[in-house]
């Protein structure tokens, strides 16, 4: 075996094309993924178009990866890793350990996070090499094209709820049941909250309720979801998983005293939140980043544990091109996933 294939970018936004590379070797303290599946996640365009500082190209993106052990770098078997362990590499690819933020071990926020198709080749290709502390486990009864949208998207819903202000019984909503919100509901319900479906329609109550929702907030219906909220007896914690920053600030005041409201989707414009609001009911605003390599294992074992899956539709490498249009177009079935296979 000398060569293997990646779907790579020669220029910021220009197309994918599939290119032959030399099979490379296993650093220290790193391994070589044999590739099997990888989601397609909205923050790949971050990469594609060049709008992170630091892009090189070509670039090969990609931090929903899943697959197995191929090659053991020097060490790496210290760790604890072995040729064939399932394994998924997320937005987290590896910390520096030296920053503030990681020898206060917080590493999800370290100074020089990695982040696989850009601080590295990612998992838009047969193979890659990754550092062991980016490593996370893959329980037996997940699929590997289940395995890697929860090393991102997954593990971001999974984490925002679960390090939230709510406690079971709680009323919790997720505003959008897109590709991270419809797992947010799964999560939402399976860790024992009263749970809000909001997004716009009708005619998305009856999905809500078969993902695990107890309730269903039409946005579109004429009542503002703030009100909505409250009619409810007030949500403990908003989880936004939208990127429209309108969307967000509309549910402020459906919080309840001491109400927290955890931020994960990404929107350009600025929330239109006044001081007024957060101060007279001690409410908070909190950002939610990703999650390290054993919060994406935690996140799979209790998906696991409760049969969450994300709703998926897969391509092959091959069609790498059309299927990340079609995740940009929003045409995609929630989580679009290259496979190898």
């Amino acid at each position: 075996m000398s060569a293997y294939t990646v779907a790579q970018v020669a220029a910021a936004g220009g197309p994918f094309e599939l290119v032959e590379r030399e099979v490379p070797e296993p650093g220290p303290g790193h391994v070589r993924i044999a590739v099997e599946a990888c989601g397609i996640c909205h923050s790949d365009a971050l990469f594609v178009d060049g709008a992170m500082p630091g892009t090189r190209f070509p670039l090969v993106p990609g931090h929903e990866i899943a697959g197995r052990i191929e090659a053991l770098g020097p060490g790496a078997a210290e760790y604890g890793w072995q040729v064939g362990d399932r394994v998924t590499v997320g937005w987290f690819g590896g910390s520096c350990q030296h920053c503030t933020a990681c020898r206060q071990g917080d590493f999800i926020v370290c100074e020089n996070l990695k982040v696989p198709g850009w601080s590295y080749d990612g998992g838009f290709a047969e193979r890659t090499v990754a550092p062991v502390d980016a490593l996370a486990r893959i329980p037996d009864t997940l699929e590997a094209s289940d395995a890697g949208p929860m090393a991102c998207a997954g593990v971001t819903v999974f984490n925002g709820l679960r390090r939230s202000a709510a406690r079971p019984g709680d009323l919790v909503a997720v505003l959008g049941l897109g590709g991270l919100g419809h797992l947010g509901v799964q999560y939402a319900a399976a860790m024992g909250f009263e749970t809000a479906a909001i997004t716009r329609g009708a005619d998305k109550a009856d999905f809500a309720a078969r993902l695990g929702a107890h309730h269903y907030v039409d946005s579109t219906a004429g009542v503002p979801v703030a009100e909505a909220l409250q009619a409810l007896g007030g949500a403990k914690v908003v989880l936004a998983t939208v990127g429209n920053a309108a969307a967000v600030s509309a549910t402020v005041d459906g919080l309840t005293h001491r109400g927290e409201l955890v931020v994960i989707g990404v929107a350009p414009e600025p929330l239109g939140i006044s001081p007024l609001q957060l101060i007279t009911g001690a409410r908070e605003v909190r950002g939610h980043p990703s999650g390290t390599a054993q919060d994406v294992q935690d996140t799979m074992e209790f998906s696991a544990l409760h049969g969450i899956r994300p709703m998926t539709e897969t391509a092959p490498l091959a069609e790498a091109d059309e299927a990340y249009r079609k995740m940009l177009s929003g045409a995609a079935r929630f989580r679009m996933v290259l496979t190898t296979g």
